[in-house]
């Protein structure tokens, strides 16, 4: 077997083996404490890039596209069929309006910064902003969504991995640390603190009861990624080569989308998976379906991984300063919210860290300011998987415009 890698069974086997190896070790106790400061996520993406960089594996292995092109539309279908669309809705409109005012402060902030520092930063960066504001808006996903619908070079999506893991640690624990001055803040803001019972209340009834995975189980999570993913292809016009490169009939979206124009099947894959939240499949969440889309999502964040090289990390400082600039405005715009609705500084940190950290953590935020709201920051984190990608993509053309393109 020599060096690099080329097959694409074997590149695989590889990208499997480490993020397997990670999945692993982030849930064995001996190294939960070294993944609580950098995320599993981050080193399934930096480990394929090494060894890349390395010369282990192929940096132009036809096996990157093949995974983009299937398996990115297959995991938003997974991961978006758990949405409890009517749980959602009974946040009522202070919660929602707090929410959506962190999400339109991550787009204003990603301007804003992109202006102040552009000229110090590639032409073409202004596509890493609008892929990180969906990840600051929904998560993840959102961001790798954005990327690939945008056809994003790899030097402008490594840096942003960085400023993605760094920044959000670091306003999570400043949110964490203002905790203990809730009740100070919502006395100056009169705050309608009974909000937080009837959000309780609320919210009672969202929870899942989980269950072993069974056959059938993983049979039909299968069927739907497999199904909504051809269906969103053919939707799209969408011929694949052997290579996995896309090519389409369908328009561009504001002219802002790459040649290959693969924003549309995502777009229509992450349609057909809040389309299958509204049915009982959304049930599914039981026995773990979300876990299956990670798995997948994880295995595409390792191919991108693969065939980026670590040199591309020259930027990362000065978007680490944008960074601090975007997340301040993002912060603004949350406390105005809260000014204008009275809403409680419990329930503007949980909708802030729905914003910038996803569900993983905004319920830990939520919990720590009021344990009863930890149901309700996972709920406004859905709300932003769902609005991320979207709102990514309309941030992409706005950026675009700034910088000239």
């Amino acid at each position: 077997m020599t060096l690099p890698l080329k097959d694409p069974f074997a590149v695989l086997t590889v990208l499997l083996l480490i993020e397997g190896m990670i999945l692993f070790l982030s849930e064995h106790p001996a190294g939960k404490a070294f993944f609580k400061f950098l995320p599993s996520m981050f080193w399934i993406y930096l480990l394929p890039m090494l060894a890349g960089s390395a010369g282990l594996i192929a940096a132009d292995c036809p096996l990157y596209d093949a995974l983009k092109t299937y398996l990115l539309p297959a995991c938003l279908v997974l991961l978006l069929l758990p949405t409890d669309i009517g749980a959602i809705v009974r946040l009522g409109p202070v919660a929602l309006g707090v929410m959506l005012a962190g999400s339109v402060g991550t787009m204003v902030g990603a301007c804003v910064s992109l202006a102040l520092f552009m000229h110090w930063l590639p032409q073409d960066m202004w596509m890493g902003f609008a892929s990180l504001s969906a990840s600051w808006i929904g998560g993840s996903a959102n961001m790798i969504a954005v990327k690939e619908a945008l056809n994003a070079p790899d030097n402008v999506y490594l840096p942003m991995v960085v400023v993605d893991t760094l920044v959000p640690y670091a306003w999570m624990g400043m949110l964490i640390a203002l905790s203990t001055r809730q009740a100070w803040y919502d006395r100056k803001n009169r705050s309608r603190v009974e909000l937080i019972g009837e959000l309780s209340r609320r919210t009672s009834l969202s929870s899942t009861t989980p269950r072993p995975l069974r056959n059938g189980d993983l049979g039909l999570m299968l069927m739907l990624a497999a199904g909504v993913t051809l269906v969103s292809l053919w939707l799209s016009g969408v011929v694949v080569s052997a290579g996995g490169r896309l090519s389409s009939n369908m328009p561009f979206l504001g002219n802002i989308l790459g040649a290959n124009k693969s924003a549309w099947p995502i777009l229509f894959a992450s349609a057909g998976g809040i389309g299958l939240s509204l049915t009982p499949l959304r049930r599914l969440e039981n026995a773990g379906v979300s876990k299956f889309g990670f798995f997948l999502l994880y295995l595409v964040l390792a191919s991108i991984g693969a065939r980026t090289n670590i040199t591309h990390l020259i930027q990362t400082p000065i978007l680490l300063l944008a960074g601090v600039v975007w997340i301040v405005i993002h912060g603004l715009f949350i406390v105005s919210a809260s000014r204008l609705l009275r809403a409680p500084m419990a329930l503007a940190a949980a909708a802030s860290q729905a914003n910038i950290g996803g569900p993983a953590s905004a319920p830990v935020v939520a919990g720590i300011y009021e344990p009863s709201l930890a149901p309700v920051g996972l709920l406004l984190a859905v709300l932003g998987n769902i609005l991320g990608t979207y709102l990514g993509l309309v941030t992409a053309v706005v950026c675009r415009l700034i910088a000239g393109g």
